[in-house]
């Protein structure tokens, strides 16, 4: 960072600073994401932060090696006790926290006590995507659905909070309260809500935002999680993202929506190919479809993760892509006759909320633009359950079930060419490590184990 930019984050932070005083503001929270998926944070109060915005604040390289229950591990670029790094607030995304009164949040970027960028900060290196896509002159909006439970359960245990039929309005009854206390807090920092409902599984919910670029896509997920569980908290509840939360449920997902844009049109919808997509939307899309298996170890990134990916659950097990179809791993939504121009996009059903959702969006543009450049077309679209059909048909249209396990998923992420060069040796290996460590965690745990042991880490 150079000094010229040192100063003019000094003096955003002193404007900054005067206006958290007059909301009685005393602190603000600087968080970044580990590569397990864990929200970080080291706070510094409002008079301080003027500092943090020129110099940083210190944290160590080491939780780039952390696992989900905090133990650390150590590959052939980070983990141990040596090194540090500097937090900077992005003050652009600073936000008073209507649930947490007295604090303020701001996504922060890593860099090194020299001032340049940490190699291995996620948000950096999804930044560095939207600039390469940005290069060939395309833009991507993009949203990240949430879904979470709730509990009133003693401790550890999971004891759903409301329970009304799946989708049924007496859930949305027996919470009105918090739901609208929710909805109240999105609203006062500015997050724009555009749908929420009960969920499936038991005590599961889902909240929808508007689309951002694909970095504020992920700063506007983690915003809405924590203000998820801050509402939780305040009234007596406790609120879990992960991806398995009971053994026997169906889990939270944590679906991505991607549009592909070229001097402000919208190139999933207009074109003369199936649906009205364009070849270099069809492009986009088949480079992602090619690449699901790898990017499974960053949007999948947990041992939970594969107990929720299962066939037929509306999870996305298959390799596949379909119109409107939630058993594909990437389903195509058109929107509605008449809005298609805006709103049509691809959906990822596949991942989960135990991602960091930066280095998600990172993979996902990598291979996005390799398919762009490789002129990448897709397969026939499946109409149906993929699980429906029986294995010949499956193998004879291409259709592969995508990986079982976390362990098979970071096999084809090691070796994936365009993942590699989009992310670097040295997060590669660190992501790889991360991966293994949890692995031989749960090496022995059976499903309700590790549901238990993860439930309320994310």
């Amino acid at each position: 960072m150079e000094q010229l930019e040192r100063e003019r984050q000094a003096s955003l932070a002193r404007q900054v600073a005067v206006d958290l005083a007059t909301k009685s503001v005393v602190a603000v929270a600087l968080t970044w994401v580990d590569n397990s998926g864990i929200t970080r944070v080291k706070a510094v109060p409002v008079g301080r932060l003027e500092r943090a915005a020129a110099w940083g604040v210190g944290a160590s390289p080491v939780f780039d090696t952390f696992l989900v229950d905090d133990s650390t591990v150590v590959g052939r670029f980070s983990g141990g006790p040596v090194g540090d790094l500097r937090l900077h607030p992005d003050l652009s995304r600073l936000t008073t926290l209507a649930a947490a009164p007295g604090w303020a949040w701001a996504p922060a970027d890593r860099y090194d006590q020299d001032g340049a960028p940490h190699p291995q900060d996620a948000r950096a290196v999804a930044r560095r995507e939207v600039g390469r896509l940005a290069v060939l002159g395309f833009t991507v909006q993009a949203a990240f659905e949430v879904e979470w439970c709730v509990s009133t359960g003693d401790g550890d245990e999971f004891v759903p909070a409301c329970k009304g039929p799946a989708y049924g309005m007496t859930r949305l009854v027996e919470l009105s309260g918090y739901l609208r206390d929710l909805l109240s807090a999105l609203t006062a920092q500015a997050v724009s809500v555009e749908q929420i409902h009960p969920e499936y599984a038991a005590g599961q919910y889902e909240v929808s935002v508007a689309v951002d670029d694909p970095v504020g896509a992920a700063d506007t997920a983690v915003l809405v999680r924590e203000t998820i569980r801050a509402v939780s908290a305040r009234h007596g509840m406790r609120a879990t993202f992960g991806p398995k939360v009971l053994a026997d449920g169906v889990g939270n997902g944590g679906h991505v929506h991607l549009s592909l844009w070229r001097d402000g049109v919208n190139l999933m919808s207009g074109g003369a190919g199936r649906y009205g997509l364009t070849p270099t939307g069809e492009a986009f899309m088949a480079g992602i479809l090619a690449r699901l298996t790898a990017l499974l170890a960053l949007g999948a990134p947990s041992v939970a993760s594969y107990l929720r990916l299962i066939p037929s659950n509306w999870a996305g097990a298959f390799a596949c892509w379909g119109l409107e179809n939630r058993e594909a791993a990437m389903r195509f939504v058109t929107g509605a006759l008449g809005d298609r121009a805006t709103a049509a996009n691809v959906e990822l059903k596949c991942f989960d909320a135990a991602a960091n959702p930066y280095l998600l969006m990172a993979g996902l543009l990598a291979v996005g633009r390799a398919g762009l450049t490789s002129e990448a077309t897709l397969p026939e679209p499946v109409e149906v359950d993929p699980a429906s059909l029986d294995p010949q048909t499956r193998a004879a249209r291409g259709i592969l079930a995508l990986p079982g396990t976390l362990e098979d998923a970071v096999v084809a992420f090691e070796s994936d060419p365009v993942l590699g060069e989009a992310l670097g040796a040295a997060l590669v290996d660190t992501v790889a490590t991360v991966r293994h460590g949890e692995i031989a965690h749960f090496a022995n745990a059976d499903a309700a184990t590790i549901a238990a042991r993860t439930r309320w880490r994310y």
